[in-house]
């Protein structure tokens, strides 16, 4: 009877560490495209604002539509990465930014395409000389239930995407404010 619960846990145990152990092969073996050398070696970039979609400000966000703009601009300038453009002509990169406010579902489950019903930002760079996509992140807002929350998220939000845009473009991102 011994032998049989040693060998029941040696089953149990198996089972139980195989699928750990092929995640963390799989995350090792794991491989990502380069970025394009256009984002790594820019050093001037022209920040374009692409809106955001109606009933978002002045509720529930503070402010009216060009504060993503706004805010990013500050955000990428006070990083110090890059020479900011005063037109695109005499930029690297054209970085455009925008907010939407998708419909969809609370679900958690994308499978069959369900959108984030949360706010957006996306950023979409582009190749200014071939106008050429060559990088896109987006960053959700955070739910909240007061403005000042809302506000809040929105600047995490927008200082994050920031940070991982840097962190692609090979820049240090600014430390994480407290």
């Amino acid at each position: 009877m011994n032998v049989l619960r040693r060998a029941a846990l040696r089953l149990v145990c198996a089972a139980l560490v195989a699928p750990l152990a092929a995640t963390a092969l799989a995350q090792d073996n794991a491989v990502t495209g380069p970025v394009p050398a256009a984002v790594t070696q820019a050093h001037t970039a022209f920040v374009s604002n692409a809106g955001a979609d109606a009933g978002l400000f002045p509720s529930p966000f503070s402010g009216d539509p060009s504060r993503s703009y706004s805010t990013f601009y500050q955000k990428l300038k006070a990083s110090g990465a890059f020479q900011l453009a005063d037109s695109p002509t005499q930029a690297d990169l054209v970085l455009e930014i925008s907010l939407a406010a998708p419909n969809g579902s609370l679900s958690q489950n994308k499978v069959y395409g369900v959108a984030d019903p949360l706010p957006m930002f996306r950023l979409t760079v582009y190749d200014r000389p071939s106008r050429t996509i060559l990088w896109t992140e987006t960053q959700s807002v955070q739910m909240a239930n007061r403005q000042k929350t809302h506000d809040k998220n929105f600047d995490d939000a927008i200082a994050a995407l920031v940070s991982r845009f840097l962190l692609v473009a090979g820049r240090t991102p600014p430390p994480a404010a407290h």
